[in-house]
């Protein structure tokens, strides 16, 4: 048996928690300093979340190591069992040929890039995370986006970048649920706070997504599909969370911020040039029917410029195109049975997902999932109770990853795709997530043993010892655990009571910042090494992770300090009006 301690180094939480930060400061100084491969970066990190628990916080060996088993497991499933099937559907649609009929069809809708960006990444994006959540749509928007001829780096920042502002309210709503479990606080109370968060958030996220397109020319031609695309998105968040039902918060809202967007380019696009076949990534060169100079005129419509490099984007934009190798084809002619049979996977994901919610249905599949302590693994907290990380639930037919494989069933039957071919492209899909299978799972060992030997609690303890001004800083606690575990459930899981207990000693209002642990969590998710992971895998970049994670750090950073500027700022007169009465 363990039981943890929170403050091993001379019984100062400061100095603990400088010793106990050192595993994640090993694994981001290699990825975004040094460049070494996530693979190995993980690895490396959680040596060091070992040394740190056995010699610092004299953890035993063995529960250590067992710490990190489970971890591992974990990562396997429910996480890598997502990917895997997401990832294998996409496959099936390549082989069948129904992918490239649906980028064109996409293509129908809109041929601009930027407004590609905004419709599946940030509102077809947040539909699936409210449906499954998990890793679920980074996979599946990044293999999207590609599909549209994005390059692999540019489609894996936008999907990474978009998927914040759905988070909290994502797979039903499943972080909220499990915040209130920990804290004790209505759910509809700390869903129709985040909902006065979440939503502010919302409106600046498809601006930056059209800005990592195609920079400031971008944002100039394509603003209206950005704030329609946010606005219209922040609205139904904040109506539906406060006012209707916190599960389905994120489903209305993908489909009004969707349809938002669809409807303005209807509206905008009635006189578009025919399109002009330009290479991407030409000096000067705008892809699409803008024209060909290096003033990046273009047409200034929101439905006709596809976004390009060249112009006079900054680096934030053009940067990334400057690995995009793609040229703009005539679209071709698609009967309405091949374009249905394109959008056939997506429908059969939403709709398995939307039944699974019906509460008979998850009650059913909820009945052979098996919850078990992980053998051998004895950790008490300073209480004496156990700790609730030892145990692991094997939801074997409830998980999303099991609800995409059944998709994939139906895709492959539906799509007609032979049962050697299937299989195939399993197999093709498995030897493809090698690095990322390894880096997910020695990252997610990593997160767990730094939580059950007490390590992330002292970060969290030291950081909610600053009073008052731990209003400034909750966002950052829910930040930090999604960054380690990939999930604002389990930061929720992992500081939520903490949260509420240093609001109690300072104060301060203990719904308010036990909602900006989850607000600010969803920061975390794109600098996350097991989302980074999933995004590389998806687009065929395994091993460049530490790339994807400069390009995304400074958004998660800026996100971040914007969230604890209003969080304070609603703890004080200035926004307290903001929360509900």
């Amino acid at each position: 048996m363990y039981v943890q301690q929170y403050a091993p180094v001379l019984g100062s939480l400061g100095w603990s928690s400088l010793v106990a930060a050192l595993p994640l400061l090993v694994l981001f100084v290699l990825l975004g300093g040094l460049r070494v491969r996530a693979w190995l970066a993980s690895l490396i990190g959680l040596a060091v979340s070992l040394l740190v628990a056995v010699l610092v916080y004299r953890m035993p060996v063995g529960q250590a190591v067992l710490s990190g088993t489970e971890g591992a497991a974990f990562g396997v499933f429910p996480i890598l069992w997502i990917v895997v099937n997401a990832l294998w559907i996409y496959r099936m649609t390549v082989r069948s040929g129904h992918f490239d009929v649906l980028r064109r069809s996409f293509g129908s809708v809109s041929d601009d890039q930027r407004v590609q960006a905004v419709i599946i990444a940030f509102s077809f994006g947040a539909l699936l995370e409210a449906l499954a959540g998990f890793g679920a749509p980074v996979a599946i928007c990044t293999i999207m986006l590609i599909g549209l001829r994005f390059a692999p780096l540019k489609a894996a920042v936008v999907a990474l970048v978009a998927n914040t502002a759905p988070v909290a309210f994502g797979a039903i709503a499943v972080p909220i649920t499990t915040l209130a479990q920990v804290t004790g606080l209505p759910e509809d109370a700390l869903g129709a706070v985040i909902g006065r968060q979440t939503p502010v958030l919302a409106v600046f996220v498809p601006f930056v997504l059209i800005a990592l397109v195609d920079g400031t020319r971008g944002l100039r031609q394509a603003w209206p599909a950005a704030l329609v695309g946010g606005l219209s998105f922040a609205i139904a968040q904040f109506l539906v969370s406060n006012y209707l039902s916190v599960p389905l918060t994120d489903i209305v809202a993908a489909l009004v911020s969707a349809g938002a967007v669809v409807l303005l380019v209807r509206v905008t696009t009635t006189t578009a040039p025919a399109p002009v076949t330009v290479p991407a990534g030409a000096d000067g060169a705008v892809v699409g029917n803008a024209a060909v100079g290096s003033g990046g005129g273009g047409t200034g419509d929101v439905g006709s410029a596809r976004g390009g490099s060249g112009g006079d984007g900054p680096v934030v934009g053009d940067d990334l195109d400057r690995h995009d190798d793609d040229v703009l084809d005539r679209p071709a002619r698609d009967s309405r049975r091949d374009v249905l049979l394109a959008y056939l996977p997506y429908v059969i994901i939403i709709v398995l997902f939307s039944v699974q919610q019906i509460p008979a249905v998850t009650k059913a599949l909820g009945a052979v999932t098996v919850k078990f302590g992980w053998p051998g693994l004895d950790v008490r907290t300073p209480s004496g109770s156990q700790a609730s990380s030892v145990a692991f639930s094997f939801n074997w037919l409830a998980a999303a990853g099991t609800i995409l494989l059944i998709a994939g069933v139906l895709t492959a039957l539906a799509l007609r795709v032979r049962g050697g071919d299937a299989v195939r492209a399993y197999g093709e899909t498995l030897r493809e997530l090698r690095a990322a299978i390894v880096t997910v799972m020695a990252v997610l060992a990593l997160a767990y043993v730094m939580n059950l030997s007490g390590q992330t609690i002292t970060i969290g303890q030291w950081l909610a010892a600053t009073g008052g001004f731990f209003a400034v800083l909750s966002p950052v606690l829910g930040w930090l655990g999604t960054a380690v575990t990939g999930s604002d459930t389990s930061a929720n899981s992992l500081f939520g009571a903490l949260q509420t207990a240093a609001a109690q000693r300072s104060g301060l209002d203990p719904v308010l910042l036990a909602s900006a642990n989850s607000s600010g969590g969803v920061l975390g998710k794109m600098i996350s090494p097991q989302n980074l992971a999933i995004a590389a895998a998806a687009v065929g970049m395994a091993g460049k992770e530490g790339e994807i994670f400069r390009r995304v750090l400074p958004w998660s950073v800026i996100f971040l300090a914007g969230m604890c500027v209003l969080v304070f700022l609603q703890s004080t007169p200035v926004l307290g009006w903001m929360l509900p009465g």
